[in-house]
């Protein structure tokens, strides 16, 4: 498979670093208007995870500087889109359009309606579709998701993510363009509720938001009829210092399950009172996630384990708790 890779930020970079990993699959193209990065200097680039850009050699990389220039580009089987989330839809509907199989990067759209288009758009072409939701590959979420499957009904559960405003990337910091730190971050774990629990009954959220001074914070309750309630917590804490982490505890008949950010192993408490810790594997979660999206193209199947359905339900649900936080926690039905 040859993929190109629109977009040379610090998803663009990562994802690049983890096609490189990747047997079977040929880095062929890259898109950007910056010439610096073009030239495989990435060595500006910053992110939440504290890891920086490298110097990367593009010299066997065919370069394009237009979206449009990545998408008439016919040695290109599919399209890796890591561009700002305002043009996530439009680019991916387009890849589509010109036969590309596209992965984009979360959130796939700003809203529901625009998230439904791009997953119209994907069923239409026949082509693979697939959303970088990373979190249903990350060692820790995934052992959750196999433990509660027998663990007995939900009682409880608690998600929180948070880190700094983002002082790297000013088009983050415009909810026009990324619908904001809460809408970007907390994306993520409102997805894997969905793909444990599927959407909620309803939704109620507080919060404060100051994008101007880095502050950005959501509490949510989602309510599921019959289980324990799901909070979802986190957003932007002040700039720069404030340090990126993401943790779970969650209640179960059987058991209790917690995992702090860096932890080597999913704790379980189970009822009798006894532990079982389970180490985790090592690896990197987006070479999981960018080698299941190749795997999927290699074989003409439909993301199962990351659909774009679920992804566009992600988006919907955010923005219903953002409006329910706009409305000082007012209960929303979806």
């Amino acid at each position: 498979m040859k993929i190109a890779v629109l977009g040379l930020g610090y998803m663009g970079s990562t994802h690049v670093s983890a096609w490189k990993q990747l047997p079977g699959v040929t880095l062929a193209a890259v898109m950007s208007s910056d010439e610096r990065k073009l030239a495989g200097d990435l060595t500006a680039i910053e992110g939440n995870l504290g890891n920086s850009g490298e110097m990367l050699d593009f010299s066997a990389v065919r370069k394009h500087r237009t979206v449009e220039a990545a998408l008439a580009d016919t040695e290109i089987d599919a399209v890796d889109i890591c561009l700002p989330t305002d043009l996530h839809s439009e680019v991916a509907i387009a890849a589509l359009r010109a036969g590309k199989h596209v992965l984009v990067e979360k959130p796939i759209a700003l809203d529901g309606a625009q998230a439904r288009a791009v997953v119209r758009e994907g069923r239409k072409s026949g082509r693979i579709l697939m959303a970088g939701q990373v979190l249903r590959f990350i060692p820790a979420y995934q052992a959750l998701k196999q433990k509660l499957e027998t663990a007995g009904p939900l009682r409880s559960a608690f998600f929180r993510r948070r880190c700094s405003a983002p002082a790297w990337s000013r088009w983050l910091a415009d909810p026009a363009r990324s619908g904001g730190g809460v809408f970007d971050l907390l994306i993520h774990d409102v997805d894997y509720c969905i793909s444990v629990w599927g959407m909620p009954q309803s939704v109620r959220a507080t919060g404060f938001e100051d994008l101007a001074a880095g502050v950005d914070i959501l509490h949510a309750e989602l309510t599921y009829p019959g289980l324990g309630p799901v909070v979802i917590t986190g957003g932007w804490h002040h700039p720069k210092s404030y340090p990126f982490s993401m943790e779970f505890t969650v209640v179960a008949e059987k058991a209790t399950f917690e995992w702090p950010f860096g932890a080597p192993e999913l704790r379980e408490y189970r009822a009798d009172g006894s532990a079982h810790p389970q180490t985790l594997p090592a690896g990197d979660a987006f070479a999981a996630e960018l080698a299941y999206f190749a795997e999927c193209v290699r074989e003409g199947r439909q993301p199962v384990l990351c659909p774009p359905e679920q992804s566009a339900q992600a988006v919907a649900l955010m923005r219903f708790m953002l409006e329910s936080r706009s409305r000082k926690g007012e209960m929303i039905f979806v």
